[in-house]
């Protein structure tokens, strides 16, 4: 009889904590990318100091987060993706840079997709380019940008709303559907 009653109530404690532990990634991860996205706006610059901190927390919360014997897949998939995202954007930035003659893209703005692969795995990382670059393009479209910055705009902050988008909308599948 007793178990019937201790099991529901630990399951209920566990899950009560888990949920904060969730809230809390989503505060951090939130304020260092509106941090971040207020830094880029003001300067074109996504400081080392934020951006590499972020992948470390990114890594953790995927152990932290991870089901019970899938932490190491957790992590892998978190490297995996900070990998695949830093290499994909510097490919993107010095191959623009030898086209164009001048930069496109900064190495913050890698660092940035790849604080995003570790916080939401290597699967995560064509949803993240494709939210941040259809943000980007239709702020293009708005005049009062445009007037804003004549020749550049910075995407760190359309990269940090994907980024949490994409984390959110994982962890609202993952463990609350």
């Amino acid at each position: 009889m007793q178990t019937y009653i201790a099991q529901p109530l630990k399951l209920a404690v566990r899950k009560a904590y888990y949920i904060h532990v969730i809230y809390l990634f989503g505060v951090l991860l939130l304020a260092i990318l509106l941090w971040l996205s207020w830094i880029d706006l003001r300067a074109f610059l996504l400081p080392d100091g934020l951006t590499l901190p972020l992948i470390m927390i990114g890594f953790i919360q995927a152990y932290w987060l991870a089901s019970a014997g899938s932490a190491s897949e957790a992590v892998a998939a978190s490297g995996l993706g900070a990998a695949i995202g830093y290499i994909f954007f510097l490919g993107l930035e010095t191959g623009f840079k030898r086209l164009r003659g001048y930069d496109g893209l900064g190495r913050g703005d890698a660092k940035l997709l790849a604080a995003g692969g570790a916080w939401c795995g290597w699967a995560g990382l064509p949803f993240i380019i494709l939210i941040a670059s259809g943000f980007g393009l239709c702020a293009l479209l708005m005049p009062s940008i445009r007037r804003k910055w004549d020749t550049a705009i910075p995407f760190g902050p359309f990269l940090a709303l994907a980024i949490f988008m994409v984390w959110s909308a994982q962890i609202w599948v993952y463990h609350f559907s």
